[in-house]
């Protein structure tokens, strides 16, 4: 049976009661109107999955109670995604939405040459991740990082496999066709590409070119594609 689900980030394991958080309480006693004795999910983004009993549920405060509580491992396959912010900020809104329901593992904001800045706000970013999570019912939240410059990412990251998409006329692999490790990051530029230093950056550093298909698309949905095949390759 499928219970409503929340996000606590505070509940472990080892959490046997909880009064829930203030927008929670409000969701369930204000929207839902749910009263005691009735049943939710928790999940603290963790991997962890706890079913309570609400036991006092008013406006002031909203109690429940542990009755079963769950660890879900993370995947075998771990994709991470560094992605250009756009002068748009509902357009990289929805990409974290799609993406975090695909099931990617780590989100990169990235700053390169050619990216229109703006305010990125991470709260509103963060909570996006959090509804989205929810929505697919899973239980791992995806790390998103501040925003950072695309050399840093390069320059920084371990993955077992790194990709960079781009438009730029050389031999690239398709992404359809490729071995896939179970820790990969892929880059995806923005509006007008990478600059040719970045690319060239990135394939000193161990970055493999790929493409994502014949047609041109715009990042957001690039992003959403290369997470997409990634996580289900």
């Amino acid at each position: 049976m499928s219970f409503p689900y929340f996000f606590e980030e505070a509940v472990t394991a080892g959490t046997t009661q909880l009064e829930l958080s203030e927008e929670s309480r409000k969701h369930v006693v204000q929207v839902l109107r749910m009263r005691e004795g009735e049943s939710i999910q928790l999940t603290n983004g963790k991997g962890d999955l706890l079913t309570a009993v609400i036991r006092v549920a008013d406006k002031k405060q909203c109690l429940v109670q542990v009755t079963e509580t769950a660890f879900y491992p993370k995947t075998v396959r771990q994709v991470a995604i560094g992605i250009s912010l756009l002068k748009n900020a509902s357009r990289i809104e929805w990409f974290l939405e799609k993406a975090t329901e695909t099931g990617i593992s780590e989100i990169f904001p990235l700053l390169c040459k050619r990216t229109e800045r703006q305010h990125f706000r991470f709260d509103r970013m963060r909570q996006i991740l959090v509804s989205a999570m929810l929505q697919s019912r899973q239980v791992w939240l995806p790390v998103l990082h501040n925003p950072v410059e695309i050399e840093e990412v390069i320059a920084q990251q371990t993955h077992t496999q790194k990709l960079v998409a781009h438009c730029e006329e050389m031999q690239k692999s398709n992404i359809n066709q490729l071995n896939v490790a179970q820790d990969v990051l892929i880059l995806i530029g923005p509006e007008g590409d990478f600059t040719p230093a970045e690319i060239e950056l990135a394939l000193q550093k161990g970055f493999e070119p790929v493409s994502l298909g014949s047609t041109r698309l715009r990042t957001e949905t690039a992003g959403v594609v290369a997470a997409a095949l990634l996580v289900n390759h």
